[in-house]
């Protein structure tokens, strides 16, 4: 990136931290999306929504832009979405409603099914009266709450008792439970940057699922980018996740995770609409691959900073 193009960016506010369970990793996603920035010679700042204060110094900031680096509810969901709209400051990655929508499970996967698009077989809790339901997809299962990320409140039950246990414990993250056959294939991600899907990752991992200590704790997950499949393969189920991508709303920037089911067909788990950007994170796995290093990375989804399109102002005569 010349000094002429960084420039261009203006002043950009790097948004990290927030109040959700995912903060730990948003800081660090942050810190590191905000030195590459800063090397790249951009005007970048750091500001953390748990300040009630963010949106005042948004407003009073002269800030040009946003670069969203916040995990979890309140940075994937649309609410920081809506506030950068309501005060016109163009930010990267998906909108409010591909966020919104991308965030919560039972949303997707049901618009995923009506697209067409395959997904594992599932059920909603909410209450103690839906675990009926739920025990009759068969166990094993796996339990997840709708709105929640980075595997946080995931389990596997195998028996009733697991289940009710489970989704009681998945409870104190969301109201909503998502409950789903368990898939035992091999597990996939599609980074998606810039309209462009990135080569496969496969994830290996000796856990029973690839939970939080597997994603952020433990060196015994292992990654392989290239995947392993047949090009011819490995581009359908690229094209798959990019269906899958599109049909929640999403946009800019994120990733798309998928499973093999016991037949080996392709099944759509989610949508991250703000991926991490760690020092263990996928995204910047798979853009090496490509030949991006992590400074392109970051410059690539900060180009996806573009306005949205504003209405003009309804005018009326006397």
């Amino acid at each position: 990136m010349t000094p002429q193009e960084a420039a261009a960016f203006g002043k950009v506010a790097v948004l990290m931290g927030g109040r959700s369970a995912e903060r730990s990793i948003s800081l660090k996603s942050g810190e590191a999306v905000l030195a590459a920035l800063h090397e790249l010679g951009v005007d970048a700042h750091a500001l953390d929504p748990a300040d009630q204060q963010v949106l005042t110094q948004l407003e009073h900031g002269s800030f040009d832009r946003a670069f969203i680096i916040l995990h979890g509810r309140g940075g994937e969901d649309g609410q920081i979405q809506g506030a950068l709209d309501t005060l016109g400051l163009p930010y990267t990655g998906s909108g409010v409603l591909g966020s919104a929508i991308s965030m919560d499970k039972v949303r997707t996967k049901r618009i995923w099914a009506g697209s067409g698009l395959p997904t594992a077989d599932f059920a909603v809790v909410r209450e103690a009266g839906d675990l009926e339901a739920a025990a009759a997809l068969g166990f094993p299962l796996m339990i997840k709450p709708a709105r929640e990320g980075s595997s946080l409140g995931m389990a596997r039950a195998d028996s009733r008792a697991e289940l009710a246990s489970a989704c009681e414990a998945a409870a104190a993250y969301d109201a909503e439970v998502v409950v789903e056959t368990w898939l035992t294939g091999a597990e996939y991600t599609c980074a998606i940057v810039a309209g462009e899907t990135l080569p496969l990752i496969r994830l290996e991992t000796p856990n029973v699922f690839y939970d939080f200590q597997a994603k952020y704790q433990t060196d015994t997950t292992r990654y392989h980018c290239p995947c392993g499949l047949p090009a011819a393969l490995e581009a359908d189920y690229r094209q798959l996740c990019w269906r899958a991508f599109e049909a929640v709303g999403a946009s800019g920037w994120g990733r798309v995770d998928f499973m093999l089911d016991a037949a080996g067909q392709p099944r759509l788990l989610e949508v991250n609409t703000v991926p991490g950007m760690t020092d263990h994170s996928l995204v910047p796995m798979a853009a090496a691959v490509q030949g991006l290093d992590f400074q392109a990375l970051v410059a690539r989804v900060l180009q996806t900073s573009k306005p949205w399109p504003i209405p003009p102002t309804a005018t009326t005569t006397a």
